[in-house]
């Protein structure tokens, strides 16, 4: 199963179901790229919750604040892909 969806061409928020693990909730915004890894039975609504916080936070400042990302991440335990690096400036490059 997939679930993607972009909100304004600004965030996106994929659902990825898994036979064997935890499903994986993708999000995109601005230069803040992430995994967020959920049990089954709670992605869908993990994903409609990340979904709504992520379009507040767009319709307030279009791109994500440091502090924003911070707690995003904490909050969500967002992990960084193995396939997206950082560059010298400290933003994330493919």
């Amino acid at each position: 199963m997939e679930i993607d969806e972009v909100y304004d061409e600004c965030v996106e928020v994929s659902l990825f179901s898994s036979q064997k693990g935890l499903y994986e909730i993708y999000v995109s915004y601005g230069h803040m790229y992430g995994i967020i890894y959920a049990e089954a039975e709670e992605a869908e609504a993990k994903r409609e919750e990340v979904k709504a916080v992520l379009e507040k936070e767009y319709q307030k400042h279009k791109e994500p604040t440091t502090e924003f990302i911070n707690e995003f991440a904490e909050k969500y335990k967002l992990c960084i892909p193995n396939d997206i690096f950082f560059d010298d400036s400290g933003v994330f490059d493919f």
